[in-house]
């Protein structure tokens, strides 16, 4: 058996009817959201066709099963003690940040975000009430990104509701070292500033690189909170199943002040998939990882031979590639350029604020195939 998971023909993808396959015209070729086309891990598939064939489609229920399942991946994966009790189920990362961030802001108060980031978090603090306090990445001479500590230290003086971190950092791939995150946590605690933690990319962590929960690094428990899914790294976002996951009893109280309804909104089938995500999908998330990463090294020599024009570093997880096009203009030029002239959909970079411009994100968590036809489309469009 190859070791890559296999993906189907584009024209069975096609079939699909989810935002990635159906936001676009047919001729137009999505690299777009961060969607997967790689099937099912089985033993997911496996939990949610026996809960059809057993009309077994009611609510959720709320008990120590999804935490569990979760602090047995986090042990073996990262080294992360998660106590089972302490993981509450939500329906997404999005709503599980949201009702976090209800408990601590008042209406306009700032929470400070690190663009380019998830566009999401720019409309996640609004929806709590607060207002985005930017301070962004800083960039090093190599094209790497990384907290910008010095500038956070002076927003943290300012007295913010909260910080809002990407750990994985979407979309330019950053995986903060545990050096990173102490000096975080160490700020967040001389200036009384509770930390949000996005950790959905965390299982997708690529070879060269590891994962270092927030709630694993000393001082981080109390302080912080982490939220977490199996919806990125096994496909499952239309499932409807996240975590908030919490270490003290300071954040524990936080989760109790969630409105007392929405134990019932997450996903029933979200949950049946991300248990068997967590206790049985493991020996397929290191075929995935080995299959991204040989994406990752194909890529490269794509850009390298097809599109010298562009520029950028590798990730160090997820499977999506944060490209510099601002060589062929500001703002979504680029991705005009691509959509207009070679018929391929990418992410334009301001979407993810202002350091964006001139930038387009690329999925390539696909075949061999699709991205040596994506990367052709795109120097289609520069040839025309």
């Amino acid at each position: 058996m190859s070791v890559e998971l296999p993906v189907p023909p584009l024209a069975e993808l096609r079939r699909r009817r989810s935002a990635k396959w159906r936001t676009h015209p047919p001729d137009v070729l999505p690299l777009t959201v961060a969607e997967l086309d790689f099937g099912l891990a089985p033993p997911v598939a496996d939990v949610l066709r026996d809960a059809v064939e057993a009309s077994d489609t009611g609510y959720s229920v709320q008990d120590s099963t999804l935490g569990t399942a979760l602090a047995g991946f986090a042990a073996r994966r990262w080294g992360w003690n998660v106590d089972p009790g302490a993981v509450c189920a939500v329906p997404d990362v999005g709503v599980g940040v949201v009702e976090v961030l209800r408990t601590l802001a008042g209406p306009g108060d700032a929470v400070v975000v690190s663009p380019p980031v998830y566009p999401p978090f720019f409309d996640w603090v609004p929806e709590a009430g607060a207002r985005v306090h930017e301070v962004p990445l800083a960039r090093d001479d190599d094209g790497s990104y990384r907290l910008d500590l010095p500038a956070l230290e002076r927003a943290f003086a300012t007295g913010p509701a909260a910080y809002v971190l990407c750990n994985p950092h979407n979309p330019v791939g950053r995986v903060h070292t545990p050096d990173e995150l102490a000096a975080l946590v160490r700020l967040a605690q001389v200036h009384s500033v509770p930390i949000v933690s996005d950790e959905i990319h965390a299982p997708l962590v690529l070879p060269g690189a590891t994962f270092t929960p927030l709630l694993s690094v000393p001082g981080a428990a109390d302080v912080a909170v982490s939220v977490v899914s199996a919806s990125k790294a096994f496909n499952l976002a239309g499932l409807k199943c996240a975590a908030v996951v919490t270490a003290s009893p300071a954040t524990a109280g936080l989760v109790r002040r969630f409105p007392a309804d929405a134990r019932w909104r997450t996903g029933h089938f979200g949950m049946l998939a991300t248990i068997a995500a967590y206790t049985a999908g493991e020996p397929w998330l290191d075929r995935l990882l080995a299959t991204l990463d040989a994406r990752r090294t194909r890529l490269g020599e794509l850009l390298a031979e097809r599109l010298p024009q562009l520029r950028w570093r590798p990730p160090e997880a997820t499977y999506l590639a944060w490209l510099d096009c601002a060589a062929l203009g500001e703002g979504d030029a680029p991705r005009e350029l691509f959509l207009t002239r070679g018929r391929i959909a990418l992410e334009p970079g301001t979407r993810f604020g202002a350091p964006g411009s001139g930038y387009v994100r690329l999925n390539f968590g696909t075949s061999a195939e699709i991205l040596d036809e994506g990367t052709a489309r795109m120097a289609a469009a520069l040839a025309g």
